[in-house]
């Protein structure tokens, strides 16, 4: 284990934890002492949670679409089984499905994008307030995105904004309550290839040429020129989780090299 114990015995519900950061969150969380609760979709978190059995981990996984309010419900209340309280909540479920211009997105696609990139902070605040509200004391982190002010991404870029105010507002209406509420705005990220993919149907080459525009877009603006690595975002993300961000609410970190977002 980890000798960093940031989170022992903390309860803490981290969203989209079976690929990328949300699996490199979980892992951290785990290995510093956390009472874990892992949600996801796909049952690729399995992997993840015997990954964290290996180092003597507690981690339960649950499947769940937290693009419904249900699913949501679902994860708090196995936390609240287990356990009988959520100290922390970590929003990851999210990420930009198809990039294009917005004049070629069609209503579907436009729905889809929002429900995956916002509905499930959404839904996942919602679910955990009220419990949060009566033991008075809580924190939520959510995972945005510096694409707020990018190309080719709109439906994604307006659902991040989106989570950005739910953030700040969320942050001003509960810090009487002893609840803190931050947001991560994760930049351009290595991560391996994803193994089921947001979107299964094969790229046309106008589809590549645009997906690499934003691409470009993205190291330009950093001021690194680079993309981060999942730990880059994982320690962030941890540190507004974490009690050495007592005193910090309301906040979105950009964390992409220096691109604000």
């Amino acid at each position: 284990m980890n000798e960093c114990q940031r989170f022992k015995d903390k309860v803490v519900i981290v969203t989209g934890a079976a690929q990328g950061i949300g699996r490199g969150v979980a892992i951290q969380l785990a290995a510093e002492g956390a009472l874990l609760v892992m949600a996801d979709i796909s049952p690729l978190l399995e992997d993840v949670h015997q990954e964290i059995q290996v180092t003597q981990g507690q981690a339960t996984p649950i499947i769940a679409d937290m693009e419904s309010y249900a699913g949501a419900e679902a994860v708090v209340a196995k936390a609240l089984e287990l356990y009988g309280r959520v100290d922390i909540l970590i929003n990851n479920v999210g990420g930009a499905i198809w990039m294009k211009p917005f004049v070629e997105f069609s209503e579907q696609e436009i729905i889809k994008e929002v429900s995956r990139s916002l509905f499930p902070t959404l839904w996942g605040c919602r679910a955990v307030l009220p419990y949060m509200i009566e033991q008075q004391h809580g924190v939520i982190v959510n995972v945005s995105s510096i694409a707020t002010c990018g190309i080719h991404r709109i439906p994604y870029s307006a659902s991040k904004g989106g989570v950005n105010s739910m953030t700040k507002s969320l942050a001003f209406a509960h810090a009487k309550d002893g609840i803190r509420v931050n947001a991560v705005a994760t930049g351009g990220t290595d991560a391996p290839p994803r193994k089921i993919p947001r979107n299964s149907t094969p790229l046309t080459q106008q589809e590549k040429d645009w997906m690499q525009d934003v691409v470009d877009q993205t190291i330009d603006r950093s001021f690194m020129h680079r993309y981060g690595s999942i730990q880059e975002q994982v320690n962030a993300i941890l540190f507004l989780a974490s009690d050495e961000a007592s005193y910090v609410t309301g906040t979105v970190l950009p964390v992409g090299g220096g691109d604000q977002g």
